[in-house]
């Protein structure tokens, strides 16, 4: 079975819509906050598309997840990005999301080998056992407007990150549901494979501003015996005149 919590209007095709609203597709209206009223190790995969940041308690909300999931099950979180002010601004956000999330929900926590890392966080590591066991397969950032653009290369979107705020709009994780034992081999395999995303999150990735000049109707002259050259302009005429001795000559 395939649960998309917070589905709203846009429920991902061939899942299970659950939403506290009755919007078209919903196939179960029904608050979270309340838990998920599903049997236990009944779930393959969990979509949660922009609504963990709004529960009350996410912690309980994560332990009802892990608990209809069955092992290896897959978990798709979209969030907004914990360091940028239009979120930080919004009272009705509760939780923040970023980079060393990942960490705080397993006690066992494993890097893949390729894409973003989490950075380490061992001086705050969790004390006790965790109710839940996510491990992370993969992370992408979806950067604001003013950094999509090829332009950039990754490693400086990084140092950007890292460095200031408001250059990340949303984080994207795909955890995997650990509840027996599971190998570095299997993670890895996990985090190489494809898994599905949030429809709307093509839209968010790495585009190339349109160049307006690209598209532009070339120039043509229309006197053919036109100068080219005398449209541009003489600088010459704008500096000041110097004598032989590099001195400026003074207006009489």
């Amino acid at each position: 079975m395939k649960v998309d919590l917070g589905c709203g209007s846009q429920k991902h095709p061939g899942f299970y819509g659950i939403d506290r609203h009755s919007w078209e597709g919903v196939d179960l209206v029904w608050d979270i906050d309340n838990g998920i009223p599903l049997p236990d190790q009944s779930v393959d995969w969990v979509m949660a598309c922009r609504i963990l940041p709004y529960v009350r308690d996410l912690q309980a909300v994560l332990a009802e997840i892990y608990r209809i999931s069955i092992h290896k099950s897959i978990v798709c979180i979209l969030a907004p990005y914990a360091h940028s002010f239009k979120h930080m601004a919004n009272p009705l956000l509760r939780h923040r999301f970023d980079e060393h999330t990942p960490r705080h929900v397993t006690n066992h926590f494993y890097q893949p080998p390729h894409g973003s890392k989490s950075p380490d966080i061992s001086h705050y590591a969790n004390p006790d056992k965790l109710p839940y066991d996510f491990r992370l397969i993969r992370m992408e950032f979806f950067y604001n407007d003013t950094y999509r653009s090829s332009l950039y290369q990754a490693d400086e979107l990084d140092e950007l990150r890292q460095a200031q705020v408001n250059v990340v709009d949303e984080i994207m994780y795909h955890w995997v549901v650990v509840k027996n034992e599971i190998t570095i081999p299997e993670l890895d395999q996990l985090s190489r494979q494809s898994h599905a995303e949030p429809l709307c999150v093509q839209d968010l990735r790495l585009t190339e501003p349109v160049d307006e000049m690209r598209d532009a109707e070339p120039f043509e002259l229309d006197d053919p015996d036109l100068d080219p050259s005398s449209l541009m302009p003489n600088e010459s005429k704008h500096r000041d005149k110097k004598d032989s001795h590099g001195h400026k000559k003074r207006k009489k």
